[in-house]
């Protein structure tokens, strides 16, 4: 499949409720930034450039990471998405400015690679989707 053949697709937005739900279940904060992506589209699915993103709705967070049993194998990673394949996308919460990780599902948290330092700078330059942030 070619990157012009499935275009990232926004969902429409999170819901207050939702996003208010995903705030109360975390014991950690994820950063105001994505939190204000929420507020104009619920994750979202397709190429952007080369790379295939699939960045996961508010309502399916706190499952996919219990799925993934991210507290357990990546303690400090909250993941918000993947590449459709073995990589997932994730915030590294112990630190405060929050950087996005790429992290293979199958890995160790030193296997967890840095690739933005905020998740504004994750859409407009690692992803290059100017028009989400």
């Amino acid at each position: 499949m070619e990157a012009d053949d499935q275009a990232f697709q926004p969902n429409a937005p999170a819901s207050t409720e939702a996003r208010a739900s995903l705030r109360t279940a975390l014991a950690q904060s994820l950063p105001e930034s994505y939190f204000a992506f929420l507020a104009r589209t619920n994750g979202g699915e397709g190429f952007i450039g080369a790379r295939y993103v699939q960045l996961w709705r508010a309502e399916e967070l706190a499952e996919m990471n219990r799925a993934y049993k991210t507290s357990e194998f990546f303690p400090n990673l909250f993941f918000i998405g993947s590449d459709g394949g073995g990589e997932a996308f994730a915030f590294d919460l112990s630190r405060t400015d929050a950087p996005v990780y790429e992290v293979p599902f199958i890995g160790l948290p030193t296997d967890a690679r840095a690739i933005a330092s905020s998740f504004d700078s994750f859409l407009a330059t690692e992803v290059g989707y100017q028009n989400l942030h």
